[in-house]
């Protein structure tokens, strides 16, 4: 793959603003009103992420932790997934800097990363 930067995939749960801030930043993020994806599964929101190398920021923790730990049994590979906590948009763009610099895409690759 050889890729540097992480693509950020928004679930739709996840506010608007981050993808704001980290595309005010220089960073690649989409949601999924971008995507047109709203009302999807939380499955097929990941499918449509790793189809498309994308790391999925959520709120959603039990549902992606679910899926993660499905993938791996399957063999299945997604770009990665960041669980965050529920903080303004601000804490969290400021704690996903902190990891957007220091991970490239490829490391991330079937990651499950808590915020």
């Amino acid at each position: 793959m050889n890729r540097l930067f992480i693509h950020l995939y928004l679930d739709e749960d996840v506010d608007v603003l981050i993808a704001q801030l980290l595309r005010g930043r220089g960073f690649d993020a989409t949601t999924t009103f971008d995507a047109e994806r709203v009302g999807s599964s939380d499955e097929q929101q990941l499918l449509y992420a790793s189809a498309n190398e994308m790391a999925v920021l959520t709120h959603n923790r039990s549902d992606f932790e679910a899926l993660a730990n499905r993938f791996y049994e399957t063999g299945q590979t997604h770009a990665g997934i960041f669980i965050a906590t529920r903080h303004p948009p601000q804490r969290i763009v400021q704690r996903l800097l902190i990891l957007l610099n220091d991970i490239t895409a490829d490391d991330m690759v079937n990651q499950l990363i808590y915020l």
